[in-house]
């Protein structure tokens, strides 16, 4: 029977699909994608505290992945509302909600592999709600210019759990399929179940991340990947609905290939930029500052949090509140850091890693 976008799509394939996924042009893409992961991995070393790139990076993920679903919100917004601890509007608490999701699966991935239990967790953290299975019917994915509807995705919670008990399956499946060739078509297989009412899509690329560290492709969940999804966006969606109706999947696993090489070759520049940064900071601070008030672990801080306060010094340890005042403001002097009043909180800006970071 042919697909039909109007009738909910049951008969989705369980994985894995019967279709060729190791193609020459499948396999040669796969070969410089795995490249520049395998780079993009050994940069993440050159900086030895990751929290710098744990706090920055997937903030920039989150905040495109949340663009890609027309959530707008900038980086200065979300490192203003990281800061104090409150965000003001609806766009920058859900963005908020990725980068907590997206930090959340990974420290349980360290527990647990990748499961059905672990999908829904991440997508009640992206929601910030107790969200579930869809057990309702009548969804559909329609063209919001037009109302046309170009996709029913599978109805009736059980089909939609036996799907997804399939795709985990499928996951930890002992096969010798390229991983990053299996994360297309897994990226692809949770897109088709649309397995909530909402958050599909972020929920999606969150598990993209989480399995390549699962796989023992990245030590730290810093690919930028919907950095390209969002260049690409018509060709993305396009690309999916011609799996579902074509079975056209070389096309989509080589987008998905291309989207890690570029993304990873991307976040590497990006990452030996902030490392560069930090060294000349780092000197400067030495030149500039008084040994009683130069350390190294105050140079990290910055770069953990480019909206810095008091609080953190004190949290971290370096000095109490008072000294820690005053250290801020000796950063201040020499041109690192600049203030700002947020309300009640006065917090200092590194702005030439918000700089970095925004470019």
């Amino acid at each position: 029977m042919p697909f039909n976008p109007l009738m909910p799509y049951n008969d989705l394939p369980l994985l894995p699909p019967q279709a060729e996924l190791e193609s020459k042009d499948i396999l040669r893409k796969a070969i410089s994608a795995n490249r520049a992961l395998a780079e993009l991995k050994g940069a993440g070393e050159l900086i030895p505290n990751q929290s710098m790139l744990i706090n920055s990076i997937p903030l920039q993920e989150a905040r495109t992945s949340s663009e890609i679903e027309n959530i707008i919100t900038t980086n200065d917004k979300l490192f203003q509302a990281a800061a104090v601890e409150s965000a003001s509007d609806p766009a920058t608490k859900e963005v908020l909600h990725y980068r907590t999701a997206l930090k959340n699966g990974f420290d349980m991935l360290q527990e647990r592999p990748i499961s059905v239990n672990l999908m829904i967790d991440i997508c009640r953290t992206l929601k910030n709600t107790e969200i579930d299975v869809r057990k309702v019917t009548g969804t559909t994915l329609s063209n919001p210019a037009t109302g046309e509807v170009y996709y029913t995705p599978p109805e009736g919670e059980g089909i939609i759990r036996e799907k997804l008990g399939n795709l985990e399956t499928y996951i930890h499946q002992e096969d010798d399929l390229d991983p990053l060739i299996k994360m297309a078509v897994m990226h692809y297989q949770f897109e088709a179940i649309h397995p909530f009412h909402d958050g599909n899509g972020r929920t999606g690329r969150i598990l993209n991340i989480l399995f390549l560290v699962e796989k023992g492709l990245l030590k730290i969940p810093v690919l930028y990947l919907s950095r390209y999804i969002i260049q690409n966006k018509n060709e993305y969606y396009r690309l999916l609905r011609e799996v579902t109706a074509k079975g056209a999947w070389e096309p989509w696993v080589i987008y998905m290939l291309a989207a890690i090489e570029e993304t990873a070759l991307w976040t590497c520049e990006k990452i030996k930029a902030i490392r560069d940064l930090l060294e000349e900071t780092v000197i400067l601070c030495k030149e500039k500052l008084s040994g009683s008030i130069y350390s190294r672990e105050l140079v990290d801080l910055i770069f953990v949090q480019p909206y810095c306060k008091i609080a953190f010094l004190v949290e971290a340890g370096i000095a109490e509140r008072k000294t820690a005042s005053v250290y801020l403001q000796k950063l201040e002097g020499i041109g690192v850091l600049r203030s700002a009043q947020l309300g009640r909180e006065k917090v200092y800006i590194n702005p030439r890693l918000i700089d970095l970071l925004n470019g």
